[in-house]
């Protein structure tokens, strides 16, 4: 009675074994998945350097807290926000590296700010601040550019400067404008391009910075990169170092804040409901199962079929081209050739075997388009004739008279 009932057993337990593997490893799956979430959390959220280009409160290579402490020790009032409430008077420092600047807030600080330095690439803010220039190209590497003629005093007492940053392309018309003025050139001719722009606003004047360089501590001591920053940002008693942040209420409005707040939500739903719907169907479609076919098709059969369908169609010439290829195949066999023989060289050799004209045998073997049925019926009739007169050539039997006479034209 146990030996008969133990395999029964194993049999009723096996399935339950293997589901409990599969919710295992979906477990296992999941935890590691919370758990990578968990230190990629907590890695991001050390209190690290910044990478932030330009992050007035960063020491790193990119950042710009030397700058932000010399100009405390001379004396300015830097005031660090990221919202437009918190602008006050003198210089203002627009850092719009991401292109949130909102144009009304552009427009307001044209109006009101004596002076705003600016370095952003937002077609937006360049034309709220009326500025007809275009960035065209990236400037890479430490090459310095002259900027000794500049009419801007900060450039003109720099001397030379670094081109890394952003160049501009400007309209010939406004290169000649009285109230623009253009600096720290680079590319020749057509590809003459200006990392210095400043142009006159209601309030008073907007400098358009592409060298950034001048405001990086990596990069702040090169050439007269610390005089250029000096002196757009340490002119007046104050200076407000305002950096737009996407998502803030006074930023350019983005696809995420003009959705409506349901959005993210619905997303998320549909994610998970995404992700159901494959590991249940998963679930219901099961592992692969190798079964064996109850029949066993016989050639024949086959054959017959795919001649009907050949018949019912009409495809005449289709039906004599394969019985073409099994003829050219078993004459080569026959003869001794390679598998891999080329039709020719079946012909060449079956003509020399049986005598029977090279022209011939080609239109034999290989002929052209069959018709009607008559055609058909001869084509069939002939590559008979032809291998028999193989079989008999390399057999050495002698063909009669009336093969010989179907076999020849």
């Amino acid at each position: 009675m146990t030996a008969t009932t133990a395999p029964v057993e194993q049999a009723a337990t096996t399935p339950h074994d293997g589901r409990r593997v599969r919710i295992g490893f979906w477990i296992a799956i999941v935890l590691v998945g919370l758990l990578l979430a968990v230190l990629t959390a907590a890695v991001q959220g050390t209190n690290g350097p910044s990478s932030t280009p330009l992050d007035p409160t960063s020491a790193g290579a990119s950042g710009s807290k030397a700058l932000v402490r010399v100009l405390e020790q001379q004396g300015t009032d830097v005031r660090v926000t990221d919202s437009a409430d918190g602008i006050t008077g003198g210089t203002v420092f627009v850092d719009d590296s991401e292109r949130a600047l909102d144009r009304t807030v552009a427009r307001r600080l044209a109006r009101e700010a004596a002076h705003v330095v600016l370095v952003s690439t937002s077609a937006t803010a360049l034309d709220a601040f009326d500025l007809d220039v275009e960035p065209t190209a990236q400037v890479d590497g430490d090459d310095t550019v002259s900027t000794a003629s500049c009419t801007i005093p900060a450039a003109s007492n720099a001397s030379r400067i670094t081109a890394t940053g952003t160049a501009y392309a400007v309209p010939d018309d406004k290169r000649a404008s009285a109230g623009t003025v253009l600096c720290a050139p680079t590319g020749t001719g057509d590809d003459r391009a200006w990392g210095l722009v400043r142009v006159d606003t209601p309030g008073g004047d907007v400098t358009l910075v592409g060298t950034t360089a001048v405001f990086r501590n990596d990069t702040i001591t090169t050439a007269g990169n610390a005089a250029l920053a000096l002196g757009l940002l340490g002119d007046d008693d104050a200076l407000t170092w305002y950096t737009p942040k996407p998502g803030t209420p006074d930023a350019a409005p983005t696809l995420g804040t003009l959705a409506p707040p349901w959005v993210p939500s619905a997303l998320a739903l549909l994610a998970l409901v995404a992700v159901a719907a494959g590991f249940w169907r998963g679930r219901r479609l099961g592992p692969l199962v190798v079964e064996r076919m109850p029949v066993v098709v016989r050639a024949a059969e086959t054959t017959e079929g795919r001649a009907r369908l050949a018949a019912r169609t009409r495809d005449r010439t289709h039906a004599l081209d394969t019985l073409r290829i099994a003829a050219l195949r078993r004459i080569g066999r026959r003869l001794g050739l390679l598998r891999s023989a080329h039709v020719d060289e079946v012909v060449r050799a079956a003509a020399h075997a049986t005598g029977i004209p090279d022209t011939r045998v080609g239109e034999v073997l290989v002929g052209g388009p069959t018709a009607d049925d008559r055609s058909l019926v001869a084509g069939a009739a002939a590559l008979d004739d032809l291998e028999r007169a193989v079989t008999a050539a390399t057999t050495g039997d002698q063909q009669t008279d009336t093969d010989r006479r179907g076999a020849r034209p």
